[in-house]
Order: structure tokens, then sequence, then C-alpha cells
């Protein structure tokens, strides 16, 4: 096994029992703090993130870490990067919604390497190493490319509930899509597991304004290595400092590109 990703897997796990028994705990009893407006973080996201970084200093002690709650720990070897995200989903977590993960990504000289996405409630690993496929749990992971338009399509996605100057747009966007034939969709709270679920065809495909790289570093990696197809808004590759993603099959993305581009607005474009 590839010993970064031994490493990431150790730490996801560990973040991932603090997380489990965080859960299991009475509502009340978690402590809730606003960042911004509909951004949230609670003592599990801290511990479980400490429990991350605390992994990674004991083997790498020199690399770089980008982290959601602590931002950036900087370390004498700046090629190596770890981007984590210790609760995808917080808001879930709070309203005690089953459906989070950790995420932990690894870039060396600005292309990841190694991805994890561990969900504990479910207890299911997707992992995936650059040009070494992915997997979930001990299964190869790869979709299937029967799929030629988006009539019947089930997409994920999520509302830019952070950033009211999208909303319009991403009304338009579903409009659009829904014209076209798509079936139906599903925002599950976190795009990490979105992404792993359009690696492992749990729904079709995937688009989203506005996420951060340790929202979807680790997912992206899991998704290409299963065969998927992302980009942004305009087929771009700029999407982990964008934001702006979709991922699907190639057909799949042609169409909802295709869908999507007469009503973005002009930044959504760059």
């Amino acid at each position: 096994m590839n010993p970064m990703l031994n490493i990431a897997i150790r730490a996801a796990r560990k973040a991932g029992n603090i997380i489990a028994k965080g859960y299991e705990q009475a509502a009340n009893e978690t402590t809730v703090t606003l960042k911004s407006t509909n951004d949230y973080v609670t003592q599990i996201d801290k511990a479980a993130e400490e429990a991350i970084i605390e992994v990674i200093r004991k083997s790498y002690p020199d690399h770089s870490i980008v982290g959601e709650e602590s931002g950036v720990l900087a370390g004498s070897n700046t090629d190596v990067q770890w981007i984590i995200d210790p609760l995808d989903g917080t808001t879930n977590f709070v309203k005690r919604f089953p459906h989070f993960a950790v995420s932990i990504a690894i870039r060396e000289k600005g292309r990841t390497e190694v991805g994890v996405v561990y969900d504990p409630i479910r207890n299911e690993l997707f992992t995936a190493v650059r040009g070494e496929g992915a997997k979930l749990n001990e299964f190869r992971l790869r979709i299937s490319s029967d799929r030629r338009d988006l009539a019947g399509a089930v997409l994920a996605t999520g509302f830019p509930f952070k950033v009211a100057k999208h909303r319009p747009a991403h009304l338009n966007m579903l409009e659009a899509l829904m014209n076209n034939g798509v079936a139906d969709f599903r925002r599950t709270g976190s795009a990490a597991l979105d992404l792993a679920y359009v690696a492992s065809g749990r729904i079709d495909g995937f688009f989203e304004i506005g996420l951060k790289p340790w929202d979807c570093a680790a997912g992206d990696l899991i998704a290409r290595e299963a065969g998927v197809l992302v980009s942004n808004f305009v087929g771009g590759t700029d999407y982990l400092s964008s934001g702006n993603v979709v991922a699907g099959s190639g057909r799949v993305v042609k169409e909802i590109l295709n869908s999507i581009q007469p009503v973005l607005t002009e930044e959504l474009k760059a």
C-alpha cells in the first residue's frame, strides 16, 4: 500500500471514531458555533481535525497541512500538502442526519496523489491513488459509460446558501437540467460523498457552485480514478480554485454543460 495512503486512512479512521462517538451524544451536548452565514463548526470538527493533524505529524512532521478549521500549517517540505476536512457535512451532523464524512487529500507539487473519504456511520472507506484506480473498502470502482444523455438521470448538487448572489443562477441551472430530462436531484449535504457516490454509480452526476479545496480535492481524485470526468462550468480544469464543479461520465458532463451554460452568469463562466 502507498505509505501516505496508509497514514491518510489511519488519520481518517481516528477522526471517524471521534465523530461517531460525538454523533451518539444528545444533540444538546454538541457545542455549535456560527462561523459565517449558514456555516457551522462544532467541538467535534475541531477534535477530529486535531486527531488528523496528530497522525500526519507523527509520520510526516515536515509536510504542510491545510485544514478547514486550522487554516494553513506550513511545513519545511512545501512540495507536499495535506488538504483536510475533518467533518464534511457539519450541518447534517448537528441535525443528527447520518450523512457526513472525513475528507483527506494529499497533493505533491500541485497534483493530487492520494484521496480518502471516510463515512464513519456506514463504515465506508473510499480511496484512490493517482494512476492506481479507486476503491470502496476493498472493491474497485469503475463507472458505467452506458448513459448517453440526461433522460432519467439522478444528479446531486448543493445549494449556494452561503453566497446569496448565486442562488438565482443555481435555480436556473436546475430548471434547465429538468427541461433536458433529469429525473431527480439529491441534495445530501456532503460534496465529498457526492463525488464518491458518482464514482460508485450511486448517482449519475454532480454539480455545485463555490466549493473549497477541502470539500472536493479527495473526492475529485476518487471520482477521476473511477473514470469520472470532472470539470468547471465551461469544461475547464481549474475547478479546485474556482470551486465550480461538474462531475459524471463524459457524456453526462457534456449534457450538463450544454444545459447550464446558457443560464450561467459571467462570474460563473470565468
